[in-house]
């Protein structure tokens, strides 16, 4: 079969046909295809508007990631931050938090108070402060770092479907070329047997079989060319056909689908920004209570009601001294008396009760304090006696009532069983009745006269005991006497020390009602540990003080 110069111009022109490097650059689009898959005024994708712009997506879709792991590395840095700032804050509240009976006492006033509402609305901010940073570190930082490992695995997905879609391609235009060429060289050997065949023909010398020799290679020769034309027809239609569903299905797929995950990404890193605000908005609510705590505190401060505490804390209650007389030695007249008025009372500057060289006996009356420090000593004293008194009285009213009830139902309890109980109770409440005649003794000999009436109104609770504490009649000290007598060994009993012990460090006991211990010291228990750390021990030397709860070891 022979071809025409139109075929082999036609053939050859066909054949002139090669793949862009990677997606750049698009030839040998099919015919009566258009360029662009999607109708005017659609929206936009990547798919079909970057259908060439692989390494563009790559980076931009990579740049994506790095932002969310600097702000991942943003938040924990601020959560640092705020950590820190907590911490140094808490140290700040613990540093002015008063400790002690002294400084206790200093709060009473309202400046003092007021300070330490404040150091403790602080506190609570600090606290605030600690769970914004621990909300920003697990569901801002850990949220986002899980999401983050799985965005980047689908990133790499994607991008892996594209080159092997993009590798699938070079591999058949590399097999189309290669049927090219056997189609151009097996067109180029049939043309050059044509001319051999037509050249032997024209030869006159040329016999027969020579000719029909010619033929024949010419025939074979044009066989093989027209089976490679027809071969690489095939495999270009093939190639087309596959280069079409790589442009306009597979990766605008898969850009679509780098598309839709960037904008995932986006969103979420959206959600992540909000919520940079939101958990701080959260506890706004408790930082603007702390924040008003504070200003409450100032508000409340009254100087005057200081001044007017200050006053009943430190009146001594002594009259000032009056006028010096004058002392005529040319008439002989002795000396004043060591008794003149510009020597009142000594008063003790100290007001803690045991001091160093106290007694604990001898200043059971509070006779050490001036004359209006000893009444309101001796009026808490007799306040704390009576709520204890009320106390031991309900429950014996409870214990009464229960031992009926068992009486009534024995099934529920043997009131045998509530008998040493209810001795001990009202063996306590003889003892709260004798103390509380001494200090009620002790109070009217302080106030003078029928003064003492009026203290006696703070035991409401009990008509019988108001009865016999507020009749203050000639006979009163022998009542109270016999009182004494009844319950003289308790009184004896009051300072035993309840236990031995050694000190393990030694302690410099430098504020007031405090005394220094050294290590290995034997020391005497005579107040347990209330809750507050501290314990009141008695030196063999006779001083007495609070010491550390920690600083000693019992004795077996």
């Amino acid at each position: 079969m022979s071809f025409s110069r139109q075929e082999e111009e036609k053939a050859s022109t066909s054949c002139k046909h090669s793949l862009p490097p990677s997606f750049l650059l698009l030839r040998a689009v099919p015919h009566g295809l258009p360029r662009c898959g999607r109708v005017r005024g659609a929206d936009m994708d990547w798919g079909t508007d970057l259908w060439d712009q692989c390494d563009v997506i790559d980076k931009h879709t990579q740049a994506g990631l790095d932002l969310v792991e600097r702000y991942i590395k943003f938040v924990k840095e601020r959560t640092e931050i705020e950590q820190s700032y907590a911490k140094q804050l808490r140290s700040l509240s613990k540093k002015y938090t008063k400790r002690g009976s002294k400084e206790e006492q200093e709060c009473r006033f309202s400046n003092h108070a007021a300070f330490q509402d404040i150091v403790k609305e602080l506190n609570d901010y600090a606290g605030q402060r600690e769970v914004i940073a621990e909300n920003l570190l697990t569901n801002v930082c850990g949220e986002l770092a899980k999401y983050l490992q799985d965005i980047k695995q689908e990133r790499k997905s994607h991008l892996y479907d594209a080159k092997k879609a993009q590798q699938n391609l070079e591999s058949g235009f590399k097999h189309l070329e290669s049927t090219k060429k056997r189609f151009a060289k097996e067109w180029a050997e049939a043309e050059k047997a044509s001319q051999q065949a037509e050249k032997i023909e024209n030869d006159v010398n040329a016999s027969k079989i020579d000719v029909d020799k010619a033929k024949q290679h010419l025939h074979a020769r044009t066989h093989a060319a027209e089976e490679c034309r027809n071969d690489y027809a095939a495999q270009l239609q093939n190639f087309n056909k596959e280069q079409k569903a790589h442009y306009y299905t597979e990766i605008p797929q898969i850009f679509n689908k780098l598309q839709d995950m960037d904008e995932r990404r986006i969103r979420r890193l959206a959600e992540a920004y909000c919520q940079f605000s939101d958990i701080e908005k959260k506890v706004q609510v408790i930082i603007a209570k702390c924040l008003d705590g504070i200003s409450a505190a100032g508000e409340k401060i009254d100087g005057k009601q200081d001044s007017l505490l200050f006053i009943e804390q430190h009146k001594s209650g002594f009259e000032r001294p009056g006028d010096v007389e004058f002392e005529d030695y040319t008439q002989g007249i002795k000396a004043a008396s060591s008794d003149s008025s510009l020597n009142p009372p000594k008063v003790r500057a100290k007001l803690w009760p045991f001091s160093r060289k106290h007694k604990p006996l001898a200043a059971e009356d509070f006779s050490h304090l001036p004359p209006e420090q000893r009444k309101k000593s001796l009026q808490a004293k007799i306040d704390d006696i009576t709520r204890k008194l009320n106390r031991a009285q309900e429950e014996s009213e409870a214990l009464e009532k229960m031992k009926g009830v068992y009486e009534h139902n024995p099934e529920l309890g043997d009131p045998s069983t509530l008998e040493p109980q209810m001795a001990q109770t009202a063996h306590s409440m003889g003892h709260l009745r004798g103390e509380l005649a001494k200090y009620e003794t002790w109070l009217s000999e302080a106030v003078g006269g029928d003064e003492c009436a009026v203290v006696n109104n703070n035991n409401n609770n009990n008509e019988e005991d108001d009865t016999q504490h507020t009749r203050v009649t000639d006979d009163k000290n022998h009542h109270i006497q016999n009182i004494y007598t009844e319950f003289d060994y308790e009184f004896e009993d009051v300072e035993t020390p309840i236990g031995q012990c050694t000190a393990l460090y030694t302690f410099e006991g430098n504020s007031e009602g405090t005394i220094s211990i050294t290590e290995g010291e034997l020391l005497s228990i005579m107040e347990e540990d209330k809750g507050d750390g501290w314990m009141r021990v008695l030196r063999a030397n006779g001083d007495e003080g609070f010491i550390p709860s920690s600083y000693i070891k019992r004795s077996s």
